[in-house]
């Protein structure tokens, strides 16, 4: 089997005999109920493969569609004048990037259906080009626009300067926003020369007026008809790929059911409605049965940049994210903006919907699974603690460490790492952002130890703990205290009942108190005991 890795033409696939996961049923259905659409998706998740088919299907090329889903649906295979623009693959902190991007593209279709001379901004321009291309051809236009807010993403909180500076437009960001707003305003003249049209990205900005440049866009990024229109479904995957699934299997010493259960643990995991239907990231599958390999494919091909400013300049924790329960609204009518991040970290794909409660309309929100887990506190961890104090090789010694229960050794080797940590996470003035900078660092060393279950604040009927590690002969309770003693942690795992789950548990359970100093940035008492 050919797999399209790195390949996003539909034509280019079709014709070459790569394997071509069929969308085109949902594409028709897309096709016929609508005319104006929005999707978003995280990258590398196929947007623009579905920009391609639908180019080719818009262009009337029927015969790269034989013996699709579409091909028996289709009766017309009519050919429209497609216009699509990628803002994909460019760098768009490069000054004057977007402006070239848009005038080139907007030159080019002058070129073919002709050039008002009365017409200055981008707007109108294209708004003249569109009327041409409607009464040259006899059709209204397809207009395809992938990755729509990349010169964003790539500016975000950057600080960069504008090339030109006037009035608001101080930065970069301001620079090229005001450029796409020129841009997307042909769409507010055009609408009765408009067939279809798809914007692609990963997330929606309250700042660009795309949205309300026309008619308003239907955002199917929630609708649960279109969930899989990108990536892999459960039911696609064991179909297409049967035969890889269980060469897979054999490669890495695994029965069929040990590898599908390890390819959803790995890649799946991400639900984009209320009907949590399951979703493959393509990207890391087709890469992983390609080279018979578990990796972590995705998160390897990019450092998402524009997050970490975010989650910086925001002071947001991952951890303090992860793991809780949102309004649904904020992701059914959501605009991202630089002073509300969740959103756009969910639409980038870092965290996802892992469950729905009716009663109170509200999404739970996680990693959607161990490639994005292990990568994202990888990334944090390095950002983090620094190049001087990686904790690669002491992760090594703390594992050994707490697999034998040796919390003595433990006990060092915690306040010794904790002593290296860079000065500008110590001594926080404000006691909750020391007790936060604390609780950040532990949660970011246990998800680094990775192969043991970790809970953060677990829930009890009591209260929540503080921190529960599962080693295969020990489980750990943590409680952690700020500029208190060790004992009153202990006394208070015993005061809620903390280890009562634990009771009947045949592994040797400890008790840990950990108390933390805001004066020297370290541990400055550790105690702990069995439960008997």
């Amino acid at each position: 089997m050919k797999y399209p890795i790195g390949i996003q033409s539909f034509d280019r696939i079709r014709e070459d005999g790569y394997v071509y996961v069929d969308k085109t049923a949902l594409i028709y259905e897309l096709v016929s109920k609508g005319t104006i659409y929005f999707l978003s998706r995280p990258r590398r998740f196929g947007k623009s493969l579905l920009v391609s088919t639908l180019e080719n299907y818009f262009l009337g090329r029927r015969e790269l569609f034989r013996g699709l889903a579409i091909d028996s649906l289709e009766k017309e295979w009519k050919e429209y004048p497609v216009f699509h623009i990628d803002f994909n693959g460019k760098n768009f902190t490069s000054p004057m990037e977007l402006k070239e991007t848009v005038e080139t593209f907007v030159a080019m279709q002058e070129e073919v259906y002709g050039k008002n001379p009365l017409a200055n901004t981008y707007g109108d321009r294209l708004a003249y080009v569109f009327g041409k291309a409607h009464e040259k051809t006899g059709r209204r236009v397809v207009v395809l626009i992938d990755e729509y807010d990349k010169p964003l993403l790539d500016v975000m909180n950057s600080g960069l300067p504008s090339p030109v500076v006037a009035g608001d437009i101080q930065t970069l960001e301001d620079y090229n926003r005001e450029i796409l707003k020129g841009f997307y305003s042909a769409f507010k003249l055009t609408d009765k020369h408009l067939q279809f049209v798809l914007l692609t990205g990963v997330t929606k900005f309250s700042q660009v007026s795309v949205f309300s440049g026309f008619n308003q866009p239907k955002d199917i990024s929630s609708d649960s008809r279109f969930d899989a229109l990108c990536g892999i479904s459960k039911e696609e995957l064991l179909s297409v790929f049967k035969d890889q699934i269980k060469e897979l299997g054999e490669a890495n010493g695994m029965t069929e059911e040990e590898t599908i259960a390890k390819l959803k643990r790995k890649y799946d995991g991400y639900h984009f409605s209320k009907q949590l239907k399951d979703i493959f990231n393509p990207f890391s599958i087709l890469n992983c049965l390609d080279s018979n390999d578990f990796q972590n494919y995705w998160f390897s091909t990019g450092t998402p940049t524009y997050l970490m400013r975010l989650l910086a300049d925001n002071n947001e924790n991952i951890n303090e994210l992860a793991g809780k329960e949102y309004p649904a609204a904020e992701f059914v009518d959501y605009k991202a903006t630089k002073q509300k991040p969740l959103p756009m970290i969910y639409q980038s794909g870092y965290l996802t919907i892992k469950g729905y409660n009716r009663r109170r309309d509200t999404y739970l929100l996680d990693f959607p699974n161990e490639e994005v887990r292990s990568g994202m506190v990888a990334v944090l961890s390095s950002d983090y603690f620094g190049d001087t104090s990686s904790p690669s090789m002491w992760l090594n010694d703390v594992s050994d460490s707490l697999e034998a229960g040796d919390l003595e050794k433990f006990k060092l080797q915690l306040t010794g790492f904790l002593a290296n940590i860079s000065y500008r996470f110590q001594r926080k003035q404000d006691a909750r952002e020391c007790e936060r900078h604390f609780q950040y660092t532990f949660y970011l060393i246990l998800q680094l130890l990775g192969k043991y279950n970790t809970y953060v604040e677990k829930e009890t009927s009591q209260g929540r703990i503080d921190c529960v590690l599962e080693c295969p002969d020990y489980v750990y309770i943590f409680e952690f205290k700020l500029n208190s003693t060790a004992e009153a942690a202990l006394k208070q795992i015993d005061d809620k009942g903390y280890a009562q789950p634990y009771a009947a548990d045949k592994r040797k359970i400890y008790k840990v108190g950990i108390s933390f100093s805001s004066e020297t940035g370290t541990v400055n008492d550790f105690a702990y005991e069995p439960c008997e």
